[in-house]
Protein backbone atom coordinates (compact mmCIF):
# COMPACT_ATOMS: atom_id res chain seq x y z
CA UNK A 1 0.00 0.00 0.00
CA UNK A 2 1.25 3.50 -0.88
CA UNK A 3 1.51 5.25 2.51
CA UNK A 4 1.38 8.67 0.81
CA UNK A 5 -2.26 7.98 -0.05
CA UNK A 6 -5.06 7.80 2.53
CA UNK A 7 -6.27 4.32 3.38
CA UNK A 8 -9.27 3.16 1.38
CA UNK A 9 -12.21 1.00 2.38
CA UNK A 10 -10.67 -1.81 0.31
CA UNK A 11 -7.41 -1.49 2.27
CA UNK A 12 -9.27 -1.85 5.56
CA UNK A 13 -11.28 -4.80 4.23
CA UNK A 14 -8.10 -6.60 3.17
CA UNK A 15 -6.37 -5.95 6.52
CA UNK A 16 -9.40 -7.12 8.51
CA UNK A 17 -10.20 -10.08 6.28
CA UNK A 18 -13.73 -8.92 5.55
CA UNK A 19 -15.66 -7.49 2.59
CA UNK A 20 -15.76 -3.74 1.78
CA UNK A 21 -19.51 -3.90 2.52
CA UNK A 22 -18.75 -4.96 6.11
CA UNK A 23 -16.31 -2.07 6.48
CA UNK A 24 -19.03 0.25 5.19
CA UNK A 25 -21.50 -1.09 7.75
CA UNK A 26 -19.02 -0.51 10.58
CA UNK A 27 -18.20 3.00 9.34
CA UNK A 28 -21.90 3.86 9.21
CA UNK A 29 -22.65 2.50 12.69
CA UNK A 30 -24.79 -0.40 11.51
CA UNK A 31 -25.77 -2.94 14.17
CA UNK A 32 -25.78 -5.75 11.59
CA UNK A 33 -22.16 -6.64 12.32
CA UNK A 34 -20.95 -9.19 14.88
CA UNK A 35 -19.05 -7.59 17.80
CA UNK A 36 -15.82 -9.53 17.12
CA UNK A 37 -15.95 -8.53 13.44
CA UNK A 38 -16.58 -4.89 14.37
CA UNK A 39 -13.57 -4.92 16.71
CA UNK A 40 -11.36 -6.40 13.97
CA UNK A 41 -12.49 -3.77 11.45
CA UNK A 42 -12.09 -0.90 13.91
CA UNK A 43 -8.58 -2.12 14.79
CA UNK A 44 -7.68 -2.16 11.09
CA UNK A 45 -9.15 1.34 10.63
CA UNK A 46 -7.04 2.67 13.50
CA UNK A 47 -3.86 0.93 12.33
CA UNK A 48 -4.21 2.21 8.76
CA UNK A 49 -5.49 5.66 9.73
CA UNK A 50 -8.68 5.17 7.74
CA UNK A 51 -11.17 8.03 7.64
CA UNK A 52 -14.69 7.43 6.30
CA UNK A 53 -15.62 9.33 3.16
CA UNK A 54 -18.34 11.60 4.50
CA UNK A 55 -19.15 13.03 1.10
CA UNK A 56 -19.87 9.54 -0.19
CA UNK A 57 -21.88 8.78 2.94
CA UNK A 58 -23.96 11.90 2.35
CA UNK A 59 -24.62 10.89 -1.25
CA UNK A 60 -25.77 7.46 -0.08
CA UNK A 61 -27.81 8.46 2.97
CA UNK A 62 -28.76 12.03 2.07
CA UNK A 63 -27.16 13.45 5.24
CA UNK A 64 -23.72 14.46 6.50
CA UNK A 65 -24.70 13.87 10.14
CA UNK A 66 -23.24 17.28 10.95
CA UNK A 67 -25.13 20.28 12.34
CA UNK A 68 -23.91 23.86 12.02
CA UNK A 69 -24.01 26.26 14.98
CA UNK A 70 -23.87 30.02 14.41
CA UNK A 71 -23.27 32.36 17.34
CA UNK A 72 -21.93 35.79 18.26
CA UNK A 73 -19.78 34.81 21.21
CA UNK A 74 -18.36 31.49 22.35
CA UNK A 75 -17.03 32.57 25.73
CA UNK A 76 -19.92 34.00 27.73
CA UNK A 77 -21.48 31.62 30.20
CA UNK A 78 -24.88 31.09 28.60
CA UNK A 79 -23.54 30.52 25.09
CA UNK A 80 -20.82 28.17 26.30
CA UNK A 81 -23.33 26.07 28.23
CA UNK A 82 -25.77 25.97 25.29
CA UNK A 83 -22.95 24.92 22.95
CA UNK A 84 -21.94 22.22 25.41
CA UNK A 85 -25.51 20.92 25.43
CA UNK A 86 -25.65 20.85 21.62
CA UNK A 87 -22.29 19.08 21.40
CA UNK A 88 -23.29 16.50 24.01
CA UNK A 89 -26.54 15.70 22.24
CA UNK A 90 -24.71 15.49 18.90
CA UNK A 91 -22.23 12.97 20.30
CA UNK A 92 -25.07 10.88 21.71
CA UNK A 93 -26.71 10.72 18.27
CA UNK A 94 -23.53 10.13 16.25
CA UNK A 95 -23.44 13.65 14.82
CA UNK A 96 -20.70 16.26 14.65
CA UNK A 97 -21.09 20.04 14.90
CA UNK A 98 -19.50 22.83 12.85
CA UNK A 99 -19.28 26.18 14.66
CA UNK A 100 -19.31 29.51 12.83
CA UNK A 101 -19.38 33.08 14.17
CA UNK A 102 -21.49 35.89 12.82
CA UNK A 103 -19.63 38.31 10.58
CA UNK A 104 -19.32 42.04 11.07
CA UNK A 105 -21.09 44.97 9.43
CA UNK A 106 -23.33 44.05 6.50
CA UNK A 107 -22.44 40.38 7.03
CA UNK A 108 -24.04 40.37 10.49
CA UNK A 109 -27.34 38.95 9.26
CA UNK A 110 -29.07 35.62 9.44
CA UNK A 111 -29.09 35.43 5.66
CA UNK A 112 -25.31 35.85 5.33
CA UNK A 113 -24.63 33.37 8.15
CA UNK A 114 -26.84 30.71 6.59
CA UNK A 115 -25.38 31.33 3.13
CA UNK A 116 -21.96 30.64 4.63
CA UNK A 117 -23.26 27.44 6.23
CA UNK A 118 -24.65 26.27 2.87
CA UNK A 119 -21.06 26.02 1.64
CA UNK A 120 -20.19 23.56 4.41
CA UNK A 121 -21.18 19.88 4.81
CA UNK A 122 -24.00 20.41 7.34
CA UNK A 123 -27.54 19.03 7.39
CA UNK A 124 -29.11 21.88 9.39
CA UNK A 125 -28.21 24.93 11.44
CA UNK A 126 -28.82 26.09 15.01
CA UNK A 127 -28.48 29.85 15.50
CA UNK A 128 -27.74 31.16 19.01
CA UNK A 129 -29.13 34.66 18.61
CA UNK A 130 -28.37 36.66 21.74
CA UNK A 131 -28.04 40.02 19.98
CA UNK A 132 -30.40 42.07 17.85
CA UNK A 133 -30.08 41.49 14.12
CA UNK A 134 -31.63 43.35 11.20
CA UNK A 135 -33.25 40.54 9.23
CA UNK A 136 -34.74 38.50 12.09
CA UNK A 137 -38.38 39.08 11.11
CA UNK A 138 -37.86 38.61 7.36
CA UNK A 139 -35.46 35.67 7.32
CA UNK A 140 -36.77 32.54 5.58
CA UNK A 141 -34.69 29.34 5.57
CA UNK A 142 -34.49 27.37 2.33
CA UNK A 143 -36.12 23.95 2.13
CA UNK A 144 -32.78 22.17 1.78
CA UNK A 145 -31.25 23.55 5.00
CA UNK A 146 -33.51 23.63 8.11
CA UNK A 147 -32.82 26.23 10.80
CA UNK A 148 -33.66 26.38 14.52
CA UNK A 149 -33.10 29.68 16.32
CA UNK A 150 -32.34 30.05 20.03
CA UNK A 151 -34.02 33.40 20.53
CA UNK A 152 -36.05 35.36 23.05
CA UNK A 153 -38.65 36.19 20.38
CA UNK A 154 -40.46 33.69 18.15
CA UNK A 155 -39.36 33.86 14.51
CA UNK A 156 -41.90 34.04 11.71
CA UNK A 157 -40.44 31.25 9.60
CA UNK A 158 -38.31 29.12 11.96
CA UNK A 159 -38.95 27.22 15.19
CA UNK A 160 -37.36 28.90 18.21
CA UNK A 161 -36.39 27.92 21.74
CA UNK A 162 -34.99 29.84 24.70
CA UNK A 163 -35.04 30.28 28.44
CA UNK A 164 -37.97 32.20 29.89
CA UNK A 165 -36.09 35.48 30.26
CA UNK A 166 -39.22 37.55 30.90
CA UNK A 167 -40.74 35.05 33.31
CA UNK A 168 -37.45 34.80 35.17
CA UNK A 169 -37.71 38.50 36.02
CA UNK A 170 -41.33 38.34 37.12
CA UNK A 171 -40.40 35.44 39.43
CA UNK A 172 -37.49 37.39 40.97
CA UNK A 173 -39.60 40.48 41.58
CA UNK A 174 -42.42 38.43 43.10
CA UNK A 175 -39.91 36.59 45.30
CA UNK A 176 -38.34 39.80 46.64
CA UNK A 177 -41.73 41.44 47.20
CA UNK A 178 -42.83 38.35 49.14
CA UNK A 179 -39.91 39.07 51.50
CA UNK A 180 -41.40 42.45 52.39
CA UNK A 181 -39.48 44.75 50.02
CA UNK A 182 -41.48 47.73 48.74
CA UNK A 183 -39.82 47.77 45.32
CA UNK A 184 -36.88 46.22 43.46
CA UNK A 185 -33.94 48.00 41.82
CA UNK A 186 -32.53 46.55 38.60
CA UNK A 187 -29.03 46.36 37.15
CA UNK A 188 -29.62 45.59 33.47
CA UNK A 189 -27.38 43.98 30.89
CA UNK A 190 -26.21 45.80 27.72
CA UNK A 191 -28.81 47.22 25.35
CA UNK A 192 -27.49 45.07 22.49
CA UNK A 193 -28.62 41.91 24.32
CA UNK A 194 -32.04 40.44 23.62
CA UNK A 195 -31.98 38.57 26.95
CA UNK A 196 -31.10 41.72 28.90
CA UNK A 197 -33.93 43.58 27.22
CA UNK A 198 -36.48 40.89 28.12
CA UNK A 199 -35.24 40.60 31.70
CA UNK A 200 -35.52 44.37 32.13
CA UNK A 201 -39.00 44.37 30.58
CA UNK A 202 -40.19 41.61 32.92
CA UNK A 203 -38.90 43.53 35.94
CA UNK A 204 -40.51 46.79 34.79
CA UNK A 205 -43.89 45.27 33.86
CA UNK A 206 -44.23 43.38 37.14
CA UNK A 207 -43.71 46.51 39.24
CA UNK A 208 -45.96 48.56 36.97
CA UNK A 209 -48.81 46.02 37.09
CA UNK A 210 -48.64 46.02 40.89
CA UNK A 211 -48.65 49.82 41.03
CA UNK A 212 -45.27 49.92 42.80
CA UNK A 213 -42.51 52.51 42.40
CA UNK A 214 -40.22 51.79 39.42
CA UNK A 215 -36.68 52.91 40.28
CA UNK A 216 -34.20 54.09 37.63
CA UNK A 217 -32.43 51.27 35.77
CA UNK A 218 -28.68 50.92 36.16
CA UNK A 219 -27.18 49.83 32.84
CA UNK A 220 -24.35 47.30 33.10
CA UNK A 221 -22.32 45.31 30.58
CA UNK A 222 -22.55 41.76 32.07
CA UNK A 223 -19.18 42.31 33.81
CA UNK A 224 -18.67 42.36 37.59
CA UNK A 225 -17.10 45.85 37.52
CA UNK A 226 -20.31 47.42 36.19
CA UNK A 227 -22.23 45.72 39.00
CA UNK A 228 -19.68 47.02 41.50
CA UNK A 229 -20.19 50.62 40.34
CA UNK A 230 -23.97 50.20 40.54
CA UNK A 231 -23.62 48.78 44.06
CA UNK A 232 -21.54 51.77 45.16
CA UNK A 233 -24.20 54.15 43.83
CA UNK A 234 -27.17 52.24 45.24
CA UNK A 235 -25.58 52.05 48.68
CA UNK A 236 -26.41 55.76 49.06
CA UNK A 237 -30.09 55.35 48.12
CA UNK A 238 -32.07 54.89 51.37
CA UNK A 239 -35.01 53.37 49.45
CA UNK A 240 -32.91 50.56 47.99
CA UNK A 241 -33.42 47.38 50.00
CA UNK A 242 -33.49 44.89 47.11
CA UNK A 243 -31.46 44.57 43.90
CA UNK A 244 -32.10 42.27 40.97
CA UNK A 245 -29.10 42.07 38.63
CA UNK A 246 -29.48 40.60 35.14
CA UNK A 247 -26.61 38.15 35.64
CA UNK A 248 -24.54 36.71 38.47
CA UNK A 249 -21.34 38.60 37.69
CA UNK A 250 -23.06 41.97 38.01
CA UNK A 251 -24.93 40.74 41.09
CA UNK A 252 -21.69 39.64 42.76
CA UNK A 253 -20.04 42.94 41.80
CA UNK A 254 -23.00 44.81 43.30
CA UNK A 255 -22.60 42.90 46.57
CA UNK A 256 -18.95 43.92 46.75
CA UNK A 257 -19.82 47.53 45.87
CA UNK A 258 -22.48 47.67 48.57
CA UNK A 259 -20.07 46.24 51.12
CA UNK A 260 -17.32 48.66 50.10
CA UNK A 261 -19.75 51.52 50.79
CA UNK A 262 -20.59 50.19 54.24
CA UNK A 263 -23.79 48.22 53.47
CA UNK A 264 -24.36 44.63 54.55
CA UNK A 265 -25.82 41.90 52.32
CA UNK A 266 -28.48 40.77 53.08
CA UNK A 267 -29.03 42.67 56.36
CA UNK A 268 -29.28 46.06 54.59
CA UNK A 269 -29.79 45.12 50.95
CA UNK A 270 -30.93 41.83 49.39
CA UNK A 271 -29.40 40.82 46.05
CA UNK A 272 -30.52 38.28 43.41
CA UNK A 273 -28.72 37.38 40.17
CA UNK A 274 -29.40 35.21 37.11
CA UNK A 275 -27.64 32.20 35.52
CA UNK A 276 -26.08 30.42 38.53
CA UNK A 277 -22.74 30.87 36.75
CA UNK A 278 -20.57 31.35 39.87
CA UNK A 279 -21.13 27.95 41.47
CA UNK A 280 -17.76 26.24 41.74
CA UNK A 281 -15.91 29.49 41.03
CA UNK A 282 -16.66 31.56 44.13
CA UNK A 283 -15.95 29.85 47.48
CA UNK A 284 -18.74 29.89 50.04
CA UNK A 285 -21.11 31.37 47.49
CA UNK A 286 -24.04 33.19 49.10
CA UNK A 287 -25.74 34.65 46.02
CA UNK A 288 -29.36 33.71 45.45
CA UNK A 289 -30.00 33.35 41.72
CA UNK A 290 -32.28 32.14 38.96
CA UNK A 291 -30.67 29.13 37.28
CA UNK A 292 -31.12 29.12 33.52
CA UNK A 293 -31.15 25.61 32.04
CA UNK A 294 -28.78 26.40 29.18
CA UNK A 295 -27.57 22.83 28.71
CA UNK A 296 -31.17 21.66 28.37
CA UNK A 297 -31.82 24.39 25.78
CA UNK A 298 -28.82 23.19 23.79
CA UNK A 299 -29.88 19.56 23.89
CA UNK A 300 -33.48 20.34 22.98
CA UNK A 301 -32.43 22.62 20.09
CA UNK A 302 -30.34 19.76 18.72
CA UNK A 303 -33.27 17.36 19.05
CA UNK A 304 -35.42 19.83 17.09
CA UNK A 305 -32.92 20.29 14.25
CA UNK A 306 -32.26 16.54 14.06
CA UNK A 307 -35.98 15.86 13.62
CA UNK A 308 -36.11 18.46 10.86
CA UNK A 309 -33.01 17.03 9.15
CA UNK A 310 -34.71 13.64 9.13
CA UNK A 311 -37.80 15.02 7.45
CA UNK A 312 -40.10 15.74 10.40
CA UNK A 313 -41.92 19.06 10.64
CA UNK A 314 -41.38 21.38 13.59
CA UNK A 315 -43.83 24.33 13.54
CA UNK A 316 -42.40 27.75 12.68
CA UNK A 317 -43.55 30.82 14.59
CA UNK A 318 -43.72 28.78 17.81
CA UNK A 319 -41.30 29.24 20.68
CA UNK A 320 -40.38 26.48 23.10
CA UNK A 321 -39.86 28.02 26.54
CA UNK A 322 -37.56 26.47 29.15
CA UNK A 323 -38.36 27.87 32.63
CA UNK A 324 -35.69 29.06 35.07
CA UNK A 325 -35.26 27.68 38.58
CA UNK A 326 -34.83 29.68 41.79
CA UNK A 327 -31.69 28.74 43.74
CA UNK A 328 -31.94 30.16 47.25
CA UNK A 329 -28.75 30.86 49.15
CA UNK A 330 -28.29 33.62 51.71
CA UNK A 331 -28.17 36.98 49.89
CA UNK A 332 -31.87 37.71 50.60
CA UNK A 333 -33.53 38.39 53.91
CA UNK A 334 -37.13 38.88 54.90
CA UNK A 335 -37.83 42.40 56.11
CA UNK A 336 -39.49 43.00 59.46
CA UNK A 337 -42.89 44.61 58.93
Amino acid sequence: MDRTQPASMQDVAKAAGVSPQTVSRVANGSTAVRPETRQRVEAAMEKLGYRPNYAARALKHGRFKDVGVVMFNMTNYGNARILDGIAGAAVDEGYAITVHKFGEGKNRTLQSAIERMKQLPVDGVIVILEQHITDFDEFRPTKDLPVVIISEDPANYCPTIDADQYGCSTAVVDYLLSKGHKTVYHIAGPSSSRAAESRAQGWHDTLEQLGLPIPPTYLGDWEADSGYQAGLALAHDPNCTAIYAANDQMAYGAMLGLQAAGKRVPEDVSVVGVDDSLAGLVPRLTLTTMRMKFNEIGRESFAMIKRMCEGAKVPAGVKTVVPAELVERSSVRELDN
